[in-house]
């Protein structure tokens, strides 16, 4: 028997991230629920929204889309990920999403491990001002 704490956290609790595109929910992380092996979150994209290109040199990336259908472009390489799909982006790999259906994509993402500082964990490879038309 465990006599640790469990926190449910609800999306509404925890601020959209727009830096990079869509609207990016950390719902599960080391500040919201402690922990130190990941987090975990939810994109919501809507048709024709992106996250713009980067890359993970601590973590693996997973995806599982739970709504919509998405493009996720991997090393250049486009990749379709639609509802009850998921895929593995590993560490070091250039990776976007793009919403390319007709409907709000709804991604849930998962990192592990974390990096050592948060601040290495994420390098962008372009802005929302580069990206080209979806």
């Amino acid at each position: 028997m465990t006599t640790q704490t469990v926190r449910i956290v609800d999306i509404s609790e925890v601020p959209a991230n727009r830096r990079r595109g869509g609207d990016l929910r950390t719902v599960l992380s080391p500040g919201t629920v402690g922990g130190d092996s990941g987090f975990m979150g939810l994109a919501i994209l809507a048709p024709g929204e992106r996250v713009v290109e980067h890359y993970h040199p601590y973590s693996d990336e997973y995806l599982f889309a739970v709504a919509g259908e998405v493009t996720v472009d991997l090393d250049g390489v486009a990749h379709s990920l639609r509802a009850d799909q998921g895929v593995m982006i590993p560490r070091n790999m250039r990776h976007r999403v793009r919403n390319t259906g007709a409907v709000t994509a709804r991604i849930v993402f998962h990192l592990c491990p974390l990096a050592p500082r948060p601040e290495l964990g994420h390098v962008d490879t372009e802005t929302l001002t580069e990206q080209e038309p979806a």
